[in-house]
């Protein structure tokens, strides 16, 4: 049996990088047009191990294959397209961009296309599955097991925010959260290696900020004001905004993005999986604004 790995480069789209975009320049190497071989590789690039993990990744996915009894044949390239010559039967491992991939695939006249979301999608001699997701968003728990994105996750945040109802009085919204979608500037990995942020959460967490950039107003609606003037004008504004800013000049440069994906990176960034463990979160007064007293 062959296996034909194709990598993306200089990075995965996660941003996990086998070598720099410098690197490229410097050999002249098209990242957009150029499919390299392993040897082409190693004779541009050399042995390149990941800056914070110290691990070279090419050999360690060709090793994995070999110890499975398989002959591996490395490739890289950044259009999906490019492993035909080499393989029809492919399996699709990117995430965020998966259905694109499958797309081009099968329009391009691969036999067979399967991505990670369709492995385990239901239960095999016992096994645990995704419906929804497959083998995406899963965590290597033992060298011979996986475990699994979690499911079944609306019922819980729901069954949780009853109880807390019942305990407390008080309507908590409960979400559950994986990896954030935020971006290293240093390493310049983006944290979103699931599937999604959060694969449930209730009511109250649904849509996006709407806000106005406080900077924006004090520079150009209440130049002339300062101090108390300027802090009742503001307060005011906030409380009588438009519900949909979408378009308006005094919404540019606030957070334009889900709710989910915003709570769920400051969970992710508060808890981590190292020595802090996953606690459950509590978050206070994201919600409050300006004008809170």
């Amino acid at each position: 049996k062959k296996v034909v790995l194709m990598l993306s480069y200089p990075s995965d789209e996660v941003g996990n990088h086998l070598i720099s975009w410098d690197a490229l320049d410097a050999k002249g190497v098209d990242p957009y047009k150029d499919v390299l071989t392993l040897e082409r590789y190693r004779e541009l690039f050399g042995d390149n191990v990941h800056r914070f993990t110290g691990v070279d990744y090419v050999k360690y996915y060709s090793d994995l294959i070999r110890d499975c009894g398989a002959e591996v044949e490395v490739i890289f390239a950044n259009d999906a397209r490019a492993i035909l010559p080499y393989a029809k039967n492919i399996l699709t491992c990117d995430i965020h961009t998966r259905e694109r991939t499958k797309r081009l695939l099968k329009a391009a006249g691969a036999e067979a296309v399967c991505g990670l979301d369709e492995i385990l999608t239901s239960s095999v001699n016992g096994s645990g599955y995704n419906e929804k997701y497959g083998l995406l968003g899963s965590n290597k728990a033992t060298e011979d097991k996986v475990k699994l994105f979690p499911r079944d996750c609306e019922k819980f945040v729901n069954a949780v925010q009853k109880k807390l109802v019942a305990k407390t009085g008080k309507l908590i919204e409960v979400m559950i959260y994986g990896d954030g979608a935020f971006k290293d500037p240093i390493g310049k990995i983006w944290e979103l290696a699931d599937p999604v942020v959060s694969p449930a959460y209730t009511a109250g967490l649904s849509g996006q900020p709407n806000e106005v950039k406080l900077k924006y107003l004090a520079d150009n609606e209440f130049a002339e004001l300062c101090g108390d003037e300027l802090k009742s004008a503001i307060k005011e504004y906030i409380r009588n905004k438009d519900k949909d800013l979408v378009g308006n000049m005094v919404s540019e440069g606030t957070t334009p993005r889900q709710l989910t994906d915003l709570i769920g990176s400051l969970c992710d960034l508060t808890s981590g999986s190292g020595d802090k463990g996953t606690p459950i979160v509590l978050i206070q007064g994201y919600f409050d604004n300006y004008t809170a007293e």
